[in-house]
């Protein structure tokens, strides 16, 4: 574990800050628990307020310590006013609830390629704000979640890329100001005819939404389909059979007139 001293926020001779993890993983509406490690600098330190920050980026890194397209969309707080002596040192163990828009970046231990998702600690002095290290974190999928990767990988879908998207997506309620997408190529018989299949989540505590989209080699996708139902009926459906369903249906009105339809 590394302390990191917050010299842009304080100036030399700063605390120092390290976030530790009991768990490197966790799903959306689940918890991250574990402990901020404060040290002492050369002064007594009257810390306001201590935060943890999950982020996650939206963009790709540029360089190091580069916070461009970094989305801070959970901040709790994790204790209030405090006195730090020179050269102390003191653990504060957390324990909070991630939001079940958490985006995944993780699925069977494989790690999404672009998708970057942390914890900070963040201390208050004086109306300064300084951080600490980032502590990545995997988020993996909720089982309802998974029983829709695992029909794109029964069906021969092979795996694109995932990115997370500024702003809402249409018609859906969401409490993030971001989406992720996951993007897959077609299996080989619909080469040709679909360029790629889109997938969102949309998870809640009461249900998980489920919307799909399509576009043909040249196009922005559409052919939209959207599925809304518990995550205990998610777990009932017969996924394979709706996505094979839905995708032999764009397919038929690609080759029928050449235009998409709305599903």
């Amino acid at each position: 574990m590394v302390f990191i001293r917050m010299r842009s926020a304080f100036g030399a001779g700063a605390p120092s800050v390290a976030t530790f993890l009991t768990r490197r993983w966790t799903q959306p509406g689940g918890t991250l628990s574990g402990e901020i490690r404060l040290r002492g600098g050369d002064f007594d330190a009257a810390i306001d307020r201590i935060g943890l920050g999950l982020a996650a980026r939206l963009g790709p890194l540029k360089a190091a310590g580069d916070r461009d397209g970094i989305e801070e969309f959970c901040r709790p707080q994790i204790s209030g006013p405090a006195v730090l002596p020179q050269g102390a040192e003191r653990a504060i163990e957390f324990r909070v609830a991630v939001p079940w828009e958490t985006p995944i970046s993780e699925i069977g231990g494989r790690h999404l390629t672009g998708l970057a998702l942390a914890v900070q600690a963040e201390v208050a002095i004086d109306t300064a704000v300084g951080r600490g290290d980032a502590a990545l974190v995997a988020v993996r999928p909720v089982p309802s979640q998974l029983r829709v990767l695992q029909a794109f990988a029964r069906l021969g879908f092979p795996f694109k890329s995932a990115a997370l998207r500024a702003g809402p997506l249409s018609h859906v309620g969401q409490e993030l100001p971001f989406h992720q997408r996951i993007e897959f190529y077609p299996p080989s018989h619909h080469a040709g005819v679909v360029h790629a299949v889109e997938l969102s989540f949309v998870p809640s505590a009461s249900g998980l939404d489920v919307l799909l989209a399509a576009g043909k080699a040249t196009g922005p996708c559409s052919g939209g389909e959207r599925f809304r139902m518990s995550h205990e009926e998610a777990l009932r459906t017969d996924w394979p059979s709706e996505i094979d369903r839905w995708l032999a249906r764009l397919v038929r009105q690609a080759r029928g007139d050449g235009r998409w339809h709305r599903g």
